[in-house]
């Protein structure tokens, strides 16, 4: 089992903790991570993007001309695509992108998302978060403590209000809850500073 060491919000170690090597042990799958990125980002597209087609657009349905003895080519009303201000032809019209990856994916992209941090170095687990009130100075001075000077992604194991509106404000950092951590947050920040009690939780869901 991997073990870390375990601080306190002083940037002290007070002990270590042994993580479940099925979750956070695993050779990490660049390939499922993949996938699953490109559907959390899938996901989250809107779909609202519409053309119109030579049926939707403005324009009279009277035939310009006779169709022959002009000399001129065949044209049966102004909406067509091949006219200035006609319809168009394949373009976008609203839809939803969403897709879901099988279950056994997901979870794999998720332990593996948490393995490549541990096998880096950035995975600090905190013995506990709490705050008297919502300070982004105190927040600020904790994250220096820990040395975290790069993008942080901050997990209790509850929504914490006192460290979201402490931490919501910081550049680069990104309070979670451990019931919405999830693969894309984890790879796109450097650092995972997690209590010990959120890692029961992730544990306990993953296993």
């Amino acid at each position: 089992m991997p073990k870390v060491a375990l601080y306190n919000i002083q940037g002290e170690t007070v002990g270590e903790i042994e993580l479940k090597d099925e979750i956070f042990g695993i050779e990490p799958n660049r390939a499922v991570l993949y996938e699953m990125v490109l559907s959390q980002l899938a996901n989250g597209r809107r779909g609202t993007a519409d053309t119109k087609t030579r049926g939707e657009v403005q324009g009279s349905n009277r035939k310009p001309w006779r169709q022959k003895g002009t000399g001129r080519a065949r044209a049966g009303h102004k909406r067509s695509p091949l006219w200035r201000k006609g319809g168009i032809v394949f373009g976008p019209h609203p839809r939803s992108y969403a897709y879901s990856l099988p279950r056994k994916m997901r979870r794999l992209a998720m332990k593996s998302a948490l393995s490549a941090k541990v096998q880096d170095g950035n995975l600090i687990v905190l013995d506990q978060l709490q705050l008297a009130r919502p300070r982004t100075k105190d927040m600020t001075e904790i994250l220096q403590a820990l040395k975290v000077d790069s993008k942080a992604l901050i997990v209790t194991a509850e929504n914490n209000e006192n460290v979201e509106k402490s931490a919501r404000n910081l550049p680069g950092v990104k309070p979670l809850p451990a019931a919405r951590l999830n693969v894309y947050d984890l790879l796109a920040h450097d650092k995972l500073v997690i209590t010990r009690e959120a890692v029961a939780r992730v544990e306990e869901v993953l296993a």
